[in-house]
């Protein structure tokens, strides 16, 4: 069975997760190319204000690293869910392969064997969107405390 059959198999909430896959990773990609170096946001805040004034220094460096996290609740949420998805379809194939052998009986194994492969691509499916978008939200979170932590000694501290 090739990808394609995978996914027409697992149905709309392999779709879905598709979906929702592609989105996070155009914001994880964005994230890599838009999460400024240390220097650059600490210059920028430099720029911007007087650096003998701290309560205004400390709203700057905020203000900043919340426009360094935008985004990154998407990528959250997206590696929250896609699991859930995912059991979600365990619970639909599992259900699927019941009512088939209630109409037929046991007689023949292979009659609920759709069941279960559905309910096994869409949890494979949901924690193969879900395991990248959680490494990447926790590097992310990382990264930027990293800068918060080095601007604030650096602009604070002197």
């Amino acid at each position: 069975m090739d990808l394609l059959e995978y996914i027409e198999k697992g149905g709309i909430i392999v779709y879905i997760l598709i979906f929702l896959n592609i989105i996070g990773i155009t914001i994880i990609i964005w994230k890599f190319l838009t999460i400024p170096r240390k220097r650059a946001m600490v210059k920028r805040i430099e720029s911007k204000v007087d650096t003998t004034n701290i309560k205004t220094l400390e709203f700057q460096i905020e203000y900043e690293i919340k426009r360094l996290e935008s985004g990154l609740t998407y990528i959250k949420n997206i590696a929250s869910i896609a699991p859930l998805l995912g059991l979600l379809g365990t619970v639909y194939g599992v259900y699927k392969a019941f009512e088939v052998i209630t109409q037929k009986g046991l007689g023949d194994p292979t009659i609920f064997s759709g069941g279960i492969s559905i309910a096994l691509i869409t949890t494979i499916a949901g924690l193969i969107v879900a395991i990248p978008h959680h490494i990447a939200y926790n590097h992310f979170i990382s990264m930027i405390d990293t800068i918060e932590i080095k601007a604030k000694k650096e602009l604070i501290g002197k």
